[in-house]
């Protein structure tokens, strides 16, 4: 693997994302300081970290049971616990990899928590479609999601652009308060509360969605350096876009484009399978196949004894 490459890979994924927390946060700052001046700019940032913090210290297992999903025990599955072992491993996780069993056809796996108290789900429509190389490619994905707390970094995001939505809503109050004073001439018009409440909850929620893909770009990089295998999670790409547009092409043909890419909260799969195949140059150090000492076979899993169980707040997201 190009190391060079992947180095500067990385430290440019780090700097653009610093550039729009940077960016949420000014516009978060600028809605509180020209509602209250300082005071409210000093309490409009303290609000998105105690929002933040709060979210991070919610018990992952909860989160995941709230989404359905339910613990799958390592007898179930004990191929799939030696590869995300290693996983963390090279990650440098030091709790217990712990994989939540999701009952759905659909191709999922999303990772809740922090690297401190983190858990992974999986979908069974993944387990049967893709098989252990793929596999350990999604995984070292949410791997490297946990490792560099990207939860906590997305929960911080959300909190500022639904800060700075609020901020909006009050200036828009405060605007229609004050209306019969300006009609009457008694006081100016404040033109830039008016601009910033029409352009900045846009604006922050642009960030957020460049800043959720920035997110992946990233996590996709470390997970090609976790397995040494790049070449897994480009397959294991193509077959999720495969999979999840071929309902569209039945209805349309092809697969249409829903969404410009601006508008999106993952990055156009044929870009971040570009980005991988820059960094395949190398015979890979180590594959996925290689941490086993067999070749990679169709992974064969035991699903959980499970429950109904009720579906609160919490809404997944889909993966890749």
């Amino acid at each position: 693997m190009d190391t060079a490459n992947l180095a500067y890979r990385k430290l440019q994924n780090l700097l653009a994302a610093a550039l729009l927390l940077g960016g949420l946060t000014l516009l978060l700052g600028l809605m509180g300081w020209l509602l209250a001046g300082g005071a409210g700019l000093v309490w409009a940032v303290a609000l998105a970290l105690i929002t933040s913090l709060a979210a991070r210290s919610l018990p992952a297992r909860l989160l995941l049971a709230h989404s359905g999903a339910s613990p799958l025990p390592v007898r179930a599955a004990p191929e799939l616990y030696q590869v995300l072992t290693e996983l963390y491993r090279r990650a440098g996780l030091r709790h217990r990899p712990t994989l939540y069993y999701l009952p759905s056809p659909a191709l999922n796996a999303f990772a809740v928590g922090h690297r401190d108290d983190g858990g992974i789900a999986v979908s069974s429509g993944l387990l049967r479609t893709l098989n252990l190389r793929e596999l350990a490619g999604v995984l070292a994905h949410e791997v490297s999601h946990l490792r560099h707390n990207d939860t906590t970094v997305m929960a911080m995001a959300d909190a500022m652009a639904r800060l700075t939505f609020w901020a909006a809503v009050l200036g828009q109050v405060v605007l229609l308060l004050l209306l019969p004073w300006w009609l009457a001439g008694e006081l100016p018009i404040p033109w830039l509360l008016f601009l910033s409440i029409l352009f900045a909850p846009s604006a922050s929620t642009l960030l957020q969605l460049a800043l959720s893909r920035n997110r992946e770009y990233a996590a996709d990089m470390e997970a090609a350096n976790l397995t040494g295998d790049p070449e897994g999670l480009m397959s294991a790409l193509v077959k999720l876009e495969r999979f999840n547009g071929g309902w569209l092409r039945s209805l349309f043909g092809r697969t249409p484009q829903l969404a410009p890419p601006w508008l999106r909260t993952h990055p156009p799969t044929e870009e971040r399978i570009q980005r991988l195949q820059n960094l395949a140059h190398r015979r890979p150090a180590a594959t996925p196949s290689e941490l086993l000492g067999r070749p990679p076979f169709t992974l064969r899993v035991i699903p959980p004894a499970t429950r109904p169980q009720r579906r609160y707040w919490l809404i997944r997201r889909r993966w890749p």
